[in-house]
């Protein structure tokens, strides 16, 4: 399973992409407007950092096909790796079609049952991002979805790629491990408590304490 990083505070993907896991980034409106910054002076950070795929998302504004196309085609110009991340929406969908035939690639972001994944594959996307945490806020278990996407992408031999979204917690990365999704997209806080455990950190200090012991 492939790892991005779901932040777009450039701090954050330096750090994580110094320890060798990272395969790419996913940012979103919600997410460049908490870094404060200008989408694209983020955007031409992160490419610096991270060799993969880097999801920018249109504007929450940007609702027409014409308009969607128009706009990603100007995402896609920053970078070779820079993949348009579009709602699910019957204008989204339309644009994913003609973007696909252009070669741009797209994430269809905002996926909450498997038959807009279905629909997202159709229309040519390169990733769809179904959103786990919040479905779990309205007690529906988010890895069915997964499940279910994963099974009917199987069947029919889509090369759309599944892109867990919506982390909450380390139960969500080793659930989407386990049912065989493609990539899940990690907030850093996430991330670094896949590294930590508090046998790890007690095992350590063990070893600590036995070396100074046996060198006084």
């Amino acid at each position: 399973m492939k790892i991005f990083i779901d932040t777009a505070e450039v701090k954050e993907i330096r750090d994580a992409a110094s320890l060798g896991i990272i395969d790419g980034v996913t940012t979103n409106p919600s997410l460049i407007a908490k870094s404060g910054r200008k989408f694209e002076d983020v955007i031409k950070e992160i490419v610096e950092i991270v060799d993969g795929p880097i999801s920018g998302e249109v504007k929450a504004t940007t609702t027409e096909c014409d308009d969607i196309i128009k706009e990603a085609i100007e995402i896609s110009k920053i970078h070779k790796n820079m993949v348009v991340k579009i709602p699910m929406t019957k204008e989204g969908l339309k644009a994913v079609s003609e973007l696909s035939k252009k070669g741009i690639k797209t994430n269809v972001t905002l996926i909450f049952n498997a038959n807009q994944a279905l629909l997202a594959a159709k229309a040519g996307a390169t990733y769809v991002s179904p959103f786990l945490g919040r479905l779990d806020d309205i007690s529906t278990y988010g890895m069915d979805l997964i499940e279910d996407i994963n099974l009917i992408f199987n069947n029919y031999g889509f090369e759309t790629e599944i892109i867990c979204a919506s982390i909450r917690n380390p139960l969500h990365v080793l659930d989407c491990a386990k049912v065989g999704a493609d990539i899940a997209t990690i907030p850093y806080k996430v991330l670094m408590q896949l590294v930590d455990h508090p046998l790890t950190t007690i095992g350590i200090e063990k070893f600590k304490k036995d070396y100074l012991d046996s060198n006084k």
